[in-house]
């Protein structure tokens, strides 16, 4: 396949990814600004090696089991974990706390890395662990990163709030203003909503598509951080540094 073609193999395939339901040829031609015929092409191909299937009854085109055999094998293969680890060691050697990356599943985060600065407490933030997104710094750096629509989606009701500790939001107004001071300050904070005598502070991890794929947090004992602001910047730098890695360019 010529380099053009590719382009646009890869673009369908975005798209496609990008949407809840299948698309007709025709909405996937306009969405891309391509002509009828390449775009048929495209598809043709995609679907000779399984990327693409076309539903015929609905004339509408989706994802195939060859995108899903993709899409585990990136899973098996973890290279999120793979390219965070080093930076969170860093992020640890220099602030001499724990850290920790998380992803947001639905309404929840689930951490996939803890890397724990040496003679400090384990801490419930273990790998595997979910906890509710509202309540936990990282969660909410990535939530403040959503589109509203989104946002709106994942929290329609107030039954879609979970607390802990007696503590976060229980509306999407609350909700929204939390995400508000996220989005102005760079960094979210959050204070005893996960363990009691425990802060974190965190910042998302953004794709090439300013997509928040994880967040990376700091956690430390409420008051034994001695400079709050370069712990900040340290935990920005990483999320930044994790960013760049996954293809994120650097803002204008």
């Amino acid at each position: 396949m010529a380099a053009p073609a590719a382009a646009h193999a890869i673009a369908v395939l975005q798209l496609l990814a990008r949407r809840a339901e299948p698309l007709p040829a025709a909405a996937i031609a306009r969405a891309l600004d391509l002509p009828r015929s390449s775009t048929y092409r495209v598809l043709t191909v995609l679907k000779e090696t399984g990327f693409v299937v076309h539903l015929d009854e609905d004339r509408r085109w989706g994802l195939g089991v060859a995108a899903f055999e993709l899409g585990s094998a990136y899973s098996r293969q973890a290279p999120l974990q793979r390219i965070a680890r080093p930076i969170l060691t860093r992020l640890v050697d220099a602030t001499t706390h724990n850290a920790h990356l998380a992803v947001l599943h639905g309404r929840d985060v689930l951490y996939v890395i803890e890397e724990r600065a040496p003679r400090r407490p384990s801490l419930v933030t273990d790998v595997g662990v979910r906890l509710p997104a509202t309540v936990t710094a990282s969660g909410l750096a990535m939530l403040a990163a959503l589109p509203a629509a989104q946002v709106r989606a994942l929290y329609p009701d107030r039954d879609s709030f979970a607390q802990r500790n007696g503590l976060g939001p229980t509306s999407l107004t609350q909700l929204r203003s939390l995400l508000s001071g996220v989005r102005q300050r760079g960094i979210a904070i959050e204070s005893d909503s996960v363990t009691a005598g425990f802060a974190s502070v965190a910042a998302a991890v953004l794709d090439h598509n300013d997509f928040p794929v994880a967040g990376i947090a700091l956690t430390y004992p409420v008051g034994q951080v001695s400079d709050p602001e370069k712990a900040a910047i340290d935990v920005r730098r990483s999320a930044a540094d994790l960013s760049r890695r996954l293809g994120r360019r650097s803002p204008t």
